[in-house]
């Protein structure tokens, strides 16, 4: 590997009490060539470890004995230039994803993920885009359904959008990074950033995910095929 490919490789570390899942997700990851897993960690080594390493992404354990995998996110999230940290979890509805969401993470895998998925989902995040499967998010949006007038709110908040932010809102609830963006719609990755820069001030969220979470109760992913198509 020369030295313009060592640049691209994305840098991983795995925290989960599971020596078997931390063992399965380094074998996975590892046949990747732009991936490397850079260490694995259990929940109390885990701060320490991604100090140490600086990590692109942190694939981190939503629920550990030692110590819960929110305290570990939050502790992360304090570090100059954090890296993406994504959630693992056993179940579609882990009752604690949501407040993972609003802490910082940037999605969630299933632990059961299939394996020629696992790599794509990994530089998704590295390239700035959010990780939700449909089942998933669907979970979280009828648990936490709000009220009326929330909803209401929410479609108010996407009625400020432009039709190309509308577009690029609902890309960016698919996962795709900016660069996946633009290539959808035809932008440079540059005006895409501006793009969501602006979403995000309309609709008052602080993420993607949150965006995403938005796009989702106002109604917008129905509402616009052709964007999802990528027509």
């Amino acid at each position: 590997m020369n030295e313009d490919e060592a640049e691209r490789v994305i840098r991983v570390v795995v925290v989960d009490d599971e020596a078997l899942v931390r063992s399965g997700f380094e074998l996975i990851l590892g046949a990747s060539e732009d991936i490397e897993v850079v260490a694995t960690a259990s929940g109390g080594q885990a701060v320490e470890t991604v100090r140490r390493e600086r990590p692109d992404v942190v694939l981190l354990d939503i629920r550990m004995p030692d110590v819960d995998g929110l305290t570990v996110l939050r502790e992360l999230r304090t570090m100059p230039d954090p890296p993406v940290v994504a959630m693992l979890t056993t179940f579609d509805a882990d009752e604690y994803i949501l407040t993972a969401l609003h802490s910082g993470a940037a999605g969630f895998l299933l632990k059961d993920t299939e394996p020629d998925q696992l790599a794509h989902l990994v530089r998704t995040l590295a390239a700035g885009g959010v990780v939700l499967s449909p089942k998933a998010s669907r979970t979280l949006l009828h648990s936490h359904p709000g009220s009326r007038a929330a909803a209401d709110e929410d479609a108010a908040r996407v009625r400020l959008l432009t039709a190309r932010e509308r577009d690029v809102l609902v890309l960016v609830a698919e996962g795709l990074s900016n660069a996946d963006i633009g290539a959808r719609v035809h932008l440079g990755a540059g005006t895409v950033k501006d793009h969501v820069s602006a979403i995000l001030a309309k609709l008052r969220v602080s993420s993607r995910v949150r965006a995403a979470l938005l796009a989702q109760r106002a109604g917008l992913l129905d509402e616009h095929p052709r964007a999802r198509a990528g027509r």
